[in-house]
Formats: C-alpha cells, sequence, structure tokens
C-alpha cells in the first residue's frame, strides 16, 4: 500500500518520473509561468509539491485536447476564477472545436483527393506519367490540380471524378 503524507516534497527527477514528462519540459513550463516557481532546498535543488503533480498532469490533458500551451496558460488562469473561470473556459473549449472541425473538413479534402489519385496511378511506367507526380508538380507550379492520368499511362480518363468524365 503506498501512503503518501498529505504533502510530499520532491525533486525534479521524481516529478519527471511521477508525471512521465522530462526534467527539461517541466524547467520549460517553469520559464513559461505553466508550472509555478519551484521552492529550492539549501542545496539549491527545486522542491515540488503534490499540487505540481496535478499542475503537470492537468497540462498533458489539456495538450491530449489540442489546446496549444498559450491557451492551457488561459485555462490555468480560468480555472482560478471562480466567477467568469468556466465562461473563459468554454469559450476556448469552443474555439478549439471549432479549429478542429476546420481541420477535419482540410483532412477530408486531402484524402478525396489522393484517394482519387492513387487510384488513378497504375503503379507503374514513367514516372512522367504518374497521376500523383504530376499532381504535386502542377501544385508546385501553382496551376490547380493536374489532368492526374494523362494518356501516356494508357489511363486518360483515370483521376476524374464521375462528374467530369462527360
Amino acid at each position: 500500500m503506498n501512503i503518501r503524507h498529505a504533502t510530499s516534497h520532491f525533486t525534479i527527477g521524481t516529478l519527471s518520473r511521477e508525471t512521465g514528462v522530462p526534467v527539461d519540459t517541466l524547467r520549460f513550463y517553469e520559464r513559461e509561468g505553466l508550472l509555478p516557481a519551484a521552492r529550492r532546498r539549501s542545496s539549491g535543488y527545486r522542491e515540488y509539491d503534490d499540487e505540481a503533480v496535478k499542475r503537470v498532469r492537468f497540462i498533458l490533458r489539456a495538450k491530449e485536447l489540442g489546446f496549444s500551451l498559450d491557451e492551457i496558460a488561459d485555462l490555468l488562469n480560468f480555472s482560478a476564477d471562480p466567477e467568469h473561470g468556466v465562461q473563459g473556459v468554454k469559450a476556448r473549449a469552443s474555439a478549439r472545436l471549432a479549429e478542429i472541425e476546420r481541420q477535419i473538413a482540410h483532412l477530408d479534402t486531402i484524402r478525396q483527393r489522393l484517394t482519387r489519385l492513387v487510384a488513378a496511378c497504375p503503379g507503374s511506367g514513367s514516372p512522367e506519367c504518374c497521376p500523383i507526380l504530376a499532381d504535386i508538380r502542377a501544385e508546385e507550379q501553382g496551376s490547380g490540380t493536374a489532368a492526374a492520368g494523362s494518356s501516356c499511362c494508357g489511363n486518360g480518363a483515370a483521376g476524374r471524378s464521375d462528374a467530369d468524365k462527360g
């Protein structure tokens, strides 16, 4: 049975082991104000308590939800504001959710495009005839999507959607 005293005091190495966060990252969090400055022992070593463990775990969970470190700092500040904190937290979370929805829509567009290109690529022949490479080259030149599956691949209609195939 692991019995802890009401408040444990431990070094940065122990905090690192308890949370799985590297020591350098903990120091960074402290410099950035995400983690309060640790007390110093007479030896100069940082000394943390159980609240530091809770705070680091809060940071980790917020990162898992996609919040940036600046947003996490705001969440920590909101959590200390009993009057307006929840309102601020909800606003930050709503903004994060909207950004995630934009990212999902963008990734879905990329998936659809790549699915068409992979289906159009014969997987053999000259690289000059590869619809995937042609599409990327067209993007490099700023001309938008290339006509995937040129006739040199023997698959002239490949890469076009059913609506494009007149």
